[in-house]
């Protein structure tokens, strides 16, 4: 079977596509199957997420370009500059992954989320659109975070790459 273990960002003439959510992207080793039909082994050396416009190299040369699957996602917008960036900082103490744009933030939909946005002052709206979110700060590499999507009011976190983490660091996830 052809592999991959290489991810490129620069390429030309992709010989297919393959379009996978956010979750889906997370991935260090794993048969594939391109949308055009290319069967192919993803086996990199580590997990990592892989982003929207990479290209897949086959050992054969060929590319395949990672396409990011439309998704349910909250849009998140504040009043202004400043009332954003307050509800970035609810967010990422919450350790939810986010699409950070200049006037707008993406999180996967979770009504508990989007009630606390809302008494928050956020404007939210529910939108599918790709979902590339931002790497975080521990690698680089995109750390996987599940928040859990039924409706009590503390959240769990599932790690995907090995690497735990606890919450004794002096603040309150509330």
């Amino acid at each position: 079977m052809t592999s991959c273990n290489t991810v490129a960002r620069h390429f030309h003439d992709p010989a297919g596509a393959i379009t996978l959510d956010e979750t889906a992207r997370h991935r260090r080793r794993m048969a594939m199957t391109s949308d055009n039909g290319i069967s192919f082994l993803l086996d990199l050396p580590e997990a990592r997420l892989l982003r929207h416009g990479d290209g897949l190299v086959l050992d054969d040369g060929r590319v395949i370009e990672v396409i990011a699957a439309p998704e349910a996602l909250l849009e998140v917008r504040g009043r202004d500059t400043e009332h954003l960036v307050q509800l970035a900082w609810q967010l990422g103490n919450r350790h939810l992954p986010a699409q950070v744009f200049a006037d707008r933030i993406l999180i996967r939909r979770d009504h508990v989320i989007a009630d606390m946005l809302k008494g928050l002052g956020a404007h939210v709206a529910e939108i599918e659109a790709p979902f590339d979110p931002e790497g975080g700060a521990y690698g680089g590499h995109g750390h996987h975070y599940h928040h859990d999507e039924h409706g009590h009011g503390h959240h769990d976190h599932h790690h995907h790459d090995g690497h735990g983490h606890d919450h004794h660091h002096g603040h309150s996830h509330d």
